[in-house]
């Protein structure tokens, strides 16, 4: 359990790495942006990509914040705390369907959702019914419990009958091996180095995937406020055709990437992180990507995105979701 918790401890710690980037005096436009969660392989293709020098070549001088939930994000932004971030597209169309937050998604990353619960193998539970009366952490405006209505309905299970457990991110993981919580939200890619921390303690974590319950929707995209896509266009461009370029730098070089992630982040495991990477590329690079581009999306998986999002917040289900988009500076190929 000690190795469990020294895992995941430096991430509540964990906060802001300002990134220095070798340009001219007064050539590189500063640019702030949160992520939706904690620094893990996840997000190497972001610290990777500054430090390859990419965001620095597209004349950005970016400083990179950790999240705390894509709700937390969302919120900061639409503050003025940030120019640029990373939120679950749940989070985007509900702030802006019910509150008209001036927030819009400018590139959809996860083409399809790797929402999942994890539990541990030896409580026995084995499905989402297995979950009544049972305990499941969370954080705030955590997407995962936006649509967790739906994944309930759809496997028999009452969701009146659990109870959600609030805490920081970087709790969950140590606390479902402590058993002090019965499941614990997370995307499927986290799964490799939140289940080594598992076996460490003796225990082994199983996913519960959302998609097993048809729920093939997007999921993480890049957001801007509405005010920074029309008054600085060509610094949201430069600033997507860096994400772009570091994806497929990830995507192509993912042990390199992971090595200069870790330059920023040195907590992170090696093997924890090139396993995180290469997770994130099948639910960004795959069919839907060559059909329809990179961070673009298809009419009909939005439909269904938004029908999920739609029942599992009591919204409109007649209410358009393009207003939560504005893709019209994803840089071509």
């Amino acid at each position: 359990m000690k190795h469990a918790v020294r895992v995941f401890a430096f991430l509540a710690t964990t906060a802001v790495w300002p990134m220095a980037v070798a340009t001219s005096a007064g050539a590189a436009d500063k640019v702030r942006f949160q992520t939706d969660w904690l620094p893990s392989g996840e997000h190497a293709m972001y610290y990777g990509g500054w430090q390859k020098g990419i965001f620095a070549e597209e004349g950005i001088d970016v400083t990179i914040t950790r999240g705390y939930g894509s709700g937390d994000t969302v919120t900061k932004l639409a503050s003025g705390a940030f120019d640029f971030g990373v939120a679950d597209i749940a989070s985007v169309l509900t702030a802006r369907a019910r509150q008209n937050v001036p927030v819009k998604t400018i590139a959809a990353l996860y083409n399809q959702s790797p929402h999942s619960l994890f539990v541990l193998k030896s409580s026995g539970i084995t499905n989402f019914k297995g979950l009544e009366g049972k305990k499941i952490g969370i954080t705030p405006g955590n997407s995962h419990k936006f649509y967790f209505p739906k994944v309930a309905e759809r496997s028999g299970t009452d969701p009146s009958k659990i109870v959600w457990v609030n805490m920081d991110g970087a709790a969950m993981a140590a606390q479902l091996i402590a058993k002090n919580i019965d499941a614990a939200p997370f995307y499927s890619i986290h799964h490799y180095y939140i289940n080594k921390a598992a076996k460490a303690a003796g225990e082994e974590i199983i996913p519960l995937p959302f998609v097993e319950v048809g729920f093939k929707i997007y999921a993480a995209t890049i957001i801007a406020t509405d005010e920074t896509i029309a008054k600085k266009p060509d610094l949201t461009r430069r600033f997507l055709r860096a994400i772009k370029r570091s994806f497929e730098w990830a995507r192509d070089n993912p042990e390199e990437a992971c090595k200069a992630h870790i330059q920023k982040v040195p907590e992170v495991a090696l093997d924890d992180c090139v396993h995180s990477v290469s997770a994130v590329m099948t639910f960004v690079f795959n069919d839907h990507e060559k059909q329809f581009g990179w961070g673009k999306i298809s009419p009909e998986r939005l439909a269904t995105t938004w029908q999920a999002v739609a029942e599992s917040q009591d919204l409109d289900p007649k209410w358009d979701p393009n207003q939560a988009f504005d893709l019209s500076l994803i840089p071509d190929k």
